[in-house]
């Protein structure tokens, strides 16, 4: 596979990650389902795992999904193509000033070229920030 269209495949799981912290899209069952994998698992800075079910009906509620409301501001984006259709993303967000690391694997759907969020992890970062 080229340079190329590994760049391609991680700008689009990128792409899709900032769509996922959209408050339009997070207030959206429908459009956040689009982007969510099936088979799609959460385990988020609370420690809790969430089925893509369970994400999609407490997504509205969350933080960041109000269009009034605090929002995410992620940063120090990185994207690596594992094999073909599989990109591992890794970021920090802020919220209402709680910093947090993260993890996303994003397939692609087969030649529909869709991308999917299949799995994420938060984990607070300490105070310290270490």
């Amino acid at each position: 596979m080229d340079r190329d269209r590994e760049a391609d495949d991680v700008r689009a799981a990128i792409a899709g990650e900032l769509r996922l912290m959209d408050p339009v899209v997070r207030g959206s069952r429908s459009l956040a389902r689009e982007l969510l994998h099936p088979d799609f698992t959460e385990v988020g800075a609370s420690g809790r795992r969430w089925t893509c079910d369970e994400i999609l009906a407490a997504m509205p509620d969350m933080d960041g999904a109000a269009a009034t409301g605090p929002r995410y501001e992620p940063s120090a984006f990185t994207g690596v193509l594992l094999p073909p259709g599989l990109v591992h993303l890794t970021y920090e967000t802020t919220l209402n000033g709680n910093r947090a690391r993260r993890s996303s694997l994003w397939r692609s759907e087969g030649t529909s070229g869709i991308w999917r969020m299949y799995y994420h992890q938060a984990t607070p970062v300490p105070p310290d920030g270490r």
